[in-house]
């Protein structure tokens, strides 16, 4: 595949298209209206029908006659009135002709149903970039094609072909069937949709088009995201980011994670996935909560919408059994939370409270307390909750099976889950319940009273753990630099100096071709030195570099060898790097289809491919967040000093990071750049060897 970089063509938000037509047309219009209950034509009509009373609705069929009781028209030329968005179900053949109708009867949006364009190949993408370009020199907005339909339930809008919830979750979704999962695990949580948008192929419209529509959208409080194809990448990442800011957090469930999902998706939409540390770099820049499940993703709405963006990492747990609260624990510590202990302070107020054998260091464990006095959850959930060093609750175990035990238990359990859903409202932290009685009357008052309710304590933890990881980002994703003039070869020496020269310290080198050449410019640097054999990707692995020459000699036979063996075009003397007290890392960045550059740190040298500790963001990076990837590898105590090692400088090794990164950023016609190694000492960094691979 020829890497190229993103189209960058709408991240500005000043350059936002009006997307009033798509969501709050005056009129609409479903051509291919059908009354055959197998077809989309069909299934479209009879929602568009709710609207009727609302805004006018034309059904569109060309052989005429009634559809579903109500009068067809054989073309949008003959309905009158106008006709702000319309909504094309035929055949592909007949696709192109439906838009041209619309854009000439003035229609300002159109959602394609229909398939069978970009999904299917190169013939099909070239015919659907040829839609959506006549569409927009109209002045209109198309959706899809190969789309299930779009909905408001702000505005009344129905033009999907199956009904969906209202609720103030805003859903963008590459699959239709996804979409339907997702709606009704929302509605089990009382949740549903300010608006649906099916994006299909994405000929005209993105997601990034729709992220930022919904941001601006008052209906709408959250975003959810499920797409396979990105397209601008960078476009979705600034409008993700920009809603994020605006208080509306963006929920994103993703595809790419694997070969066969890969493969799934391009045979399923066209599209065009990338790399899952990428999409999770992009995450990161823009704020937004990746997912790996539709009921992750409704879970993490769910506790959003009830609890907010607040901190969830320190969790106490409350239990009425040892089993449970310690595999509660261990789930809990497994999904990134923090299970701390109590200060001595507020276990002697527990202990004051509870029975003498009850735990109360963290997990609390009533031993029994629940079946003496049913409210002991309560006025214990209320004592953790006042606790300044707890950020969330989990309580596990049997609330909700009390009420087996007879009436007055039954009722008193009931009540204690209505005081708890207030104590829970009143104190505004994040809690959540795994019982194994989910079904039971208590467990559904705590739901009415918006405490979230799990079946599995792992669901409920995993939950948790992404509240705790959700957060703004720390730097605003950067815009791409202006392009710089190409680089004129992929050679080291080219590489090496175009680094250099943006402020990489590297050592003392000169470019030879012949023995002779190489043993003056040893002598010039002074002795050792290291030759490099110029033209050769992986120069260690194939013999072509000497290390630590310290004589005329030694210099003439490394370069004669070299010759013999290599034939390269040239050698680079280089002088030998004091290793001392130096820590060798890898910085590389390589330039996504979608997102563009992304940069990668890690541990380098020989290590790298062993031990894979390396950090992902977008590029160009500010020195600030380069300091931030370092500081989060797993390693990353090597470079503040270890076992009487000096720590690094680590200032100037986040500014060489940084630039390294701005010279790849500014080079579209750069696909991969890497320096391995980049050596940082108490004294500074030096890129120690560099490779570029040009985009083709």
């Amino acid at each position: 595949m020829t890497l190229t970089a993103p189209i960058g063509s709408r991240t500005d938000p000043a350059s936002a298209r009006d997307l009033s037509p798509l969501f709050s047309p005056r009129a609409v219009a479903i051509i291919g209206a059908s009354n055959d209950r197998s077809k989309y034509g069909n299934w479209i009509s009879v929602q568009a029908l709710r609207m009727k009373g609302h805004r006018p609705v034309h059904l569109v069929n060309r052989r005429g006659g009634p559809v579903l009781g109500e009068p067809a028209y054989r073309s949008l030329a003959e309905v009158p009135g106008p006709v702000d968005l319309a909504v094309i179900a035929v055949p592909a053949a007949g696709f192109a002709a439906a838009v041209d109708d619309c854009l000439a009867a003035g229609v300002r949006a159109i959602v394609g149903i229909t398939a069978g364009f970009g999904e299917l190949g190169e013939d099909g993408r070239l015919l659907q970039t040829a839609l959506a370009a006549r569409v927009r020199e109209a002045g209109a907005v198309l959706l899809g094609p190969n789309c299930l339909g779009v909905l408001d339930s702000t505005s009344g809008l129905y033009l999907a072909s199956n009904p969906l919830p209202a609720g103030s979750v805003g859903l963008i979704s590459q699959s239709g069937n996804m979409a339907l999962e997702l709606s009704g695990i929302l509605e089990d949580r009382a949740l549903g949709f300010s608006r649906f948008a099916s994006l299909g192929n994405q000929a005209d419209l993105g997601v990034a088009d729709l992220v930022r529509a919904y941001a601006d959208h008052p209906g709408t409080d959250m975003i959810a995201v499920y797409c396979e194809d990105f397209g601008d990448g960078r476009a979705f990442v600034a409008a993700a980011a920009d809603a994020v800011a605006a208080g509306k957090p963006v929920v994103l469930l993703t595809v790419g994670g694997g070969a066969a999902s890969a493969r799934g998706a391009k045979s399923h939409t066209g599209a065009l996935t990338s790399d899952s540390s990428v999409i999770d770099a992009a995450c990161r820049a823009a704020g937004v909560d990746r997912v790996s499940s539709p009921h992750e993703m409704a879970d993490l709405l769910h506790l959003l919408h009830r609890f907010g963006p607040a901190p969830a990492r320190r969790v106490a747990v409350l239990a009425d059994g040892g089993g449970h609260a310690s595999v509660a624990c261990d789930t809990a510590e497994a999904h990134g939370l923090s299970v701390p202990e109590f200060t001595p302070q507020r276990a002697d107020a527990l202990r004051h409270l509870l029975p003498p054998s009850a735990g109360v260091g963290n997990p609390v464990d009533l031993a029994g307390a629940g079946e003496q006095d049913i409210t002991s959850f309560c006025t214990t959930l209320d004592l953790l909750l006042a606790d300044p060093d707890v950020d969330s609750v989990l309580v596990t175990g049997y609330f909700g099976g009390y009420g087996r035990y007879g009436p007055e238990l039954a009722r008193a359990e009931i009540a204690t889950a209505r005081a708890m859903g207030e104590k829970v409202r009143g104190r505004g932290k994040p809690v959540v319940v795994h019982t194994m009685c989910a079904a039971s009357p208590a467990a559904d008052e705590l739901r009415r009273q918006g405490v979230p309710v799990f079946r599995a304590v792992e669901d409920a933890a995993r939950s948790l753990g992404l509240m705790a990881r959700h957060a703004p980002p720390a730097h605003p994703p950067r815009s791409l630099p202006d392009p710089a003039p190409p680089v004129p070869d992929d050679g080291y020496w080219t590489a090496r100096e175009l680094i250099r020269t943006a402020g990489v310290s590297f050592p003392d080198a000169r470019l030879v071709h012949t023995a002779d050449e190489a043993v003056r410019a040893a002598a010039d640097i002074g002795c050792p030195v290291v030759i490099k054999a110029l033209g050769l990707l992986h120069k260690s692995d194939s013999g072509g570099v000497a290390l630590g020459l310290a004589g005329e000699q030694a210099v003439r036979d490394a370069v004669t060898d070299m010759a013999v063996r290599l034939d390269p075009p040239g050698f680079c003397v280089e002088a030998m790097a004091d290793l001392t007290d130096g820590v060798e890392l890898i910085v590389g960045v390589r330039r996504d289809p979608r997102f563009g550059p992304v940069a990668m740190v890690g541990l380098g040298g020989v290590t790298t491919e062993v031990l894979r500790d390396v950090s992902f963001a977008l590029a160009p990076l500010e020195p600030a967040q380069a300091l931030e990837m370092l500081s989060g590898l797993r390693t990353a105590a090597l470079l503040r000093g270890v076992r009487g090692r000096p720590a690094v400088d680590l200032d100037a090794l986040a500014h060489a990071v940084a630039a390294i990164t701005e010279v790849a950023a500014v080079h579209p016609d750069i696909a991969e750049l890497e320096v391995n190694p980049l050596l940082a000492t108490p004294g500074g960094a030096q890129g120690l060897d560099a490779r570029i691979v040009p985009i083709g």
